[in-house]
């Protein structure tokens, strides 16, 4: 049985591409998921057909229908995970690096999915077929708290609490340089970019409202500690914004990339050497829980690459 969302433009859409318009709407389905919807004929607008480019006028009802999902085709593994907390409706994991979220781009295995199948425990199957129970992702690379839905009923509730910024989430970021101000925001609109398309530009031609707060926990001589907070979620953000400010993250081979400084302590300098990944951690996440109601924080502490290097940094003088 398919489900029909049914969805209003208002004056604000106009000239927005309906595809556009669903992403924005409809955050739990891929933009290649969307797409695929489209070309199957499955939205309208105004009680029409439309496609993918069609640009909206505003004050159109737009409707699209989305099939029951296939059954899932990722095999489970037996991966050992940090779980930091599970139940019949969610389980909350303290993510490793070098670990996708799900499968995609030609990588079948050895993914956070893999490893939650392998728990031999069901995962919502909203999420779609290489999916199952994800609400929200981590890149590769950064490590910390990441929570799965177990059944339709979760995955929906997270998916409104992610979409409506009813969550809490706490990012630790090393990063080049001092910062300007002790806390900040950065509120730079992002997308993605039109020639490298498996990166985000904050000069993309179609960009999303993007929003990033920053603290100061420490600064060493080259480098400081932030805490990050995210009021919105978009692919790379911290990523993007902190390259955008001229203070990418440290060891970010994409947006951030960097020689090792002649003048950064020796300690710190031997460290890094050994690392080929961003220093970003999702530190703490809280939501509502799905059930209950009860609101629930988990906490995870950096990965040891991450703390060696901060333990690195602390026994040098700072020299301000």
């Amino acid at each position: 049985m398919d489900t029909v969302h049914k969805f209003k433009a208002t004056v604000e859409d106009a000239s927005t591409r309906l595809d556009i318009f669903l992403s924005a709407k409809l955050p739990e389905l891929t933009r290649s998921r969307i797409k695929t919807l489209l070309e199957e004929g499955r939205a309208e607008v105004g009680g029409k057909t439309a496609k993918a480019g069609q640009k909206l006028k505003g004050a159109e009802e737009v409707t699209i229908s989305v099939p029951e999902p296939e059954e899932g085709t990722v095999a489970p593994e037996d991966i050992l995970l940090d779980v930091l907390y599970e139940d019949n409706d969610v389980v909350v994991v303290n993510k490793p690096f070098d670990m996708a979220v799900h499968p995609g781009a030609g990588r079948s295995t050895g993914t956070l999915v893999n490893a939650l199948l392998g728990m031999k425990k069901p995962l919502a199957p909203t999420g779609g077929p290489l999916r199952p129970g994800i609400v929200h992702r981590l890149d590769k690379d950064t490590t910390g708290v990441l929570v799965a839905a177990r059944n339709d009923k979760s995955y929906h509730s997270l998916v409104g609490q992610f979409k409506d910024r009813r969550t809490s989430r706490k990012y630790l970021a090393l990063v080049w340089g001092c910062m300007k101000t002790d806390k900040g925001t950065i509120d730079i609109a992002i997308g993605r970019d039109s020639v490298h398309r498996k990166m985000i530009s904050t000069k993309a031609r179609v960009k999303r409202e993007a929003i990033t707060k920053y603290k100061v926990l420490k600064t060493f001589p080259l480098i400081s500690l932030l805490e990050i907070k995210l009021e919105t979620g978009r692919t790379h953000q911290i990523r993007v914004h902190l390259a955008e400010v001229k203070h990418p993250v440290v060891g970010d081979q994409v947006y951030g990339r960097r020689a090792v400084p002649p003048a950064l302590p020796k300690a710190a300098a031997d460290r890094l050497k050994g690392i080929k990944r961003q220093m970003l951690h999702a530190a703490t996440l809280g939501f509502t829980h799905p059930s209950t109601g009860e609101w629930m924080e988990f906490s995870a502490p950096p990965p040891p690459d991450m703390a060696g290097l901060i333990a690195a940094l602390e026994e040098t003088p700072d020299d301000k």
